[in-house]
């Protein structure tokens, strides 16, 4: 019987991916489409991708399938054949990372949801077909001069906060599934002008333009690909980037850049800065930006007391981790919940 599952230790994994010489490449792709047996098709694609030596993290439902995976290039045609024998995902979009290391994953998970972004909703007349317009980086840019038209970004706050399109709506939630009625209501009396949604690589915003639709606004349309084909559209074509910043991205890189503009600040310090980690102290592992001497100061932790923790014997941490939920831990000043300033007064 074929092994469907990683038997090796993570420590081992993240080893032998930094001994690999060979490089690779990191993709994202998505597809709503109908999966009648979401564990069979699993199954059935887990054993194809392992045997090309494929990382990452891939959701598979009802609903369609959800990738974000890294690749040998060597094997990135044979990859592409596996991927569009699979008939309606034949020609799909594949995203390909624009600032990449091809550190991002070290080993390949691939997982059944109920749905493969959680968006709340339980409209039985909402229907997925019904969806807006894509529009690629030049009618983005032509868009974005339109005063008729509302960019609206369908990301997290901490994905906005290092980067987004110019003037763009930011719709101020840690998850999807609250920020589909908050776009609703945010965007009333908005009904008649274009409303162009966006996320980082489109599944989100796809779905919130169907959303939208479902609501009664008439002009939506959503970005093509994301940010990530946007930016790679613009290299390409050489046009300007209406984006500003840096892409979140989830996984090990935590984000690539599009512009040098740095538009977000050091939770700890507030000096300029986008760059995201996560607290090495393994009982918080707050996702928050530090700039590197805040990094130094901190030994990559977000507060003295967790600087303090990390240098206790492994014991000591192992027990004051004992029945801690960390939950979604992310940094957010709006939030009396997480430290409104990390080691500060709040600004």
């Amino acid at each position: 019987m074929a092994v469907l599952h990683n038997r090796v230790s993570q420590e081992e994994l993240k080893r032998r991916l930094y001994e690999e010489t060979e490089p690779r490449t990191t993709i994202s792709f998505y597809q709503y489409f109908p999966i009648v047996n979401p564990q069979e098709f699993r199954d059935s694609l887990y054993k194809s991708l392992v045997t090309l030596k494929v990382f990452g993290r891939i959701y598979v439902a009802h609903e369609g399938i959800n990738a974000q995976i890294s690749v040998p290039s060597s094997n990135f045609e044979e990859f592409k054949a596996a991927l569009y024998a699979i008939e309606p995902l034949n020609n799909l979009r594949l995203n390909i990372a624009v600032d990449d290391d091809g550190k991002s994953f070290w080993v390949l998970k691939i997982k059944v949801r109920e749905k493969i972004v959680a968006d709340g909703i339980t409209d039985a007349g909402f229907n997925m077909e019904n969806k807006g317009k894509y529009v690629n980086a030049q009618q983005a840019n032509d868009l974005i001069n339109d005063p008729e038209t509302v960019f609206v970004d369908m990301r997290n706050h901490y994905e906005y906060e290092v980067g987004h399109f110019e003037n763009a709506i930011e719709i101020p939630s840690d998850t999807f599934r609250d920020q589909l009625p908050m776009a609703v209501d945010m965007l009333q009396g908005k009904e008649d002008k274009n409303i162009v949604m966006y996320c980082t690589g489109g599944i989100r915003c796809e779905k919130a333009s169907a959303w939208m639709l479902h609501k009664g606004f008439k002009n939506v349309f959503h970005l093509e690909g994301g940010i990530i084909n946007y930016a790679k559209q613009i290299k390409e074509g050489e046009l300007p980037s209406r984006f500003i910043g840096k892409n979140f991205v989830f996984d090990d890189r935590l984000g690539e850049r599009i512009t040098e503009d740095v538009i977000a600040k050091c939770h700890q310090c507030g000096k300029p800065c986008d760059e995201h980690t996560n607290c090495k102290n393994n009982g918080c592992h707050l996702l928050f930006i530090q700039c590197k001497e805040c990094a130094e100061q901190y030994d990559g932790c977000c507060s003295t007391e967790c600087k303090d923790t990390i240098h206790l014997p492994q014991e000591r941490q192992k027990e004051l981790r004992k029945g801690i939920d960390k939950g979604q831990n992310i940094f957010n000043k709006s939030r009396v919940r997480l430290r409104p300033r990390l080691n500060e007064k709040e600004e």
